[in-house]
């Protein structure tokens, strides 16, 4: 990674109002530290340095820091932290890492992949990123911007693991070679789909349905008991047949 140059200033000011009238001015508050000094309170020009983020390539930001009346003007340093306001994104806050040209360093570097996964092609499967950053050792000058995957020869339910990624040349990857950073997952809609088919009954099973009470005064099914209603008129009925012979018993007396 190529370093740019950027000026800084020493900074005195460090009570909230103090930096709140820097940043009026132009100014933005930043700190720098690492093994090689004590840390130092600083500013930079706001425009220079949010044109510099902007125009970065990655998140990482090897600079060539020119500090004003300093024993130790030079300094190069990785931009380690920047904060940003919630509403407008100006830059509040820069923290500084400085490190030595000769000394190797940990950095987080983002992954980014190119072409199209066969399995997503061929079989609508679904490319999902896993890792989206690899933990890499290098010299500050090795630093790489990304590390680009092809993943064209990805098929379905394949992965790409760290083990597997050629970094570029003087670049160490690290962490547990064994993880995936991109895969290639089946379709959803074939998941749906599996689901909805288990759902539906079988063919030859039977479906049970409540039935509706006959309201067309149809006579029960043989065997079945008649109901509360048809069971009291026929008693009732029954009296009264029986009563009619009695009454023309006594009348022919």
């Amino acid at each position: 990674m190529k370093s740019v140059p950027l000026k800084a200033f020493q900074r005195s000011q460090v009570r909230r109002g103090e930096v709140k009238k820097l940043r009026a001015t132009g100014r933005v508050p930043a700190t720098i530290y690492g093994r090689l000094a004590q840390p130092q309170n600083l500013e930079v020009n706001s425009k220079e340095i949010a044109d510099l983020l902007n125009h970065s390539a990655s998140e990482n930001l090897l600079v060539d820091l020119t500090v004003e009346n300093d024993p130790r003007s030079k300094r190069l340093a990785l931009v380690q932290e920047v904060q940003h306001h919630p509403l407008d994104s100006k830059v509040l806050h820069v923290d500084f890492h400085e490190v030595a040209e000769n000394e190797k360093v940990i950095v987080q570097v983002p992954v980014e992949t190119t072409g199209e996964a066969a399995g997503v092609k061929n079989a609508g499967g679904v490319l999902e990123h896993v890792l989206f950053k690899l933990k890499v050792r290098c010299l500050p000058k090795d630093l790489p911007d990304q590390i680009t995957i092809d993943v064209t020869a990805l098929e379905i339910n394949k992965a790409i693991h760290v083990g597997e990624i050629t970094p570029p040349a003087g670049v160490e990857i690290l962490g547990d070679k064994h993880i995936a950073v991109v895969s290639v997952a089946a379709p959803r809609t074939e998941e749906v789909a599996v689901v909805a088919d288990a759902a539906a009954p079988a063919a030859g099973d039977v479906e049970m349905t409540k039935e509706k009470k006959d309201e067309d005064g149809a006579a029960p099914a043989k065997g079945a008991a008649p109901a509360k209603g048809d069971a009291k008129a026929a008693a009732a009925g029954d009296k009264k047949a029986e009563a009619k012979p009695e009454a023309k018993a006594e009348k022919k007396k």
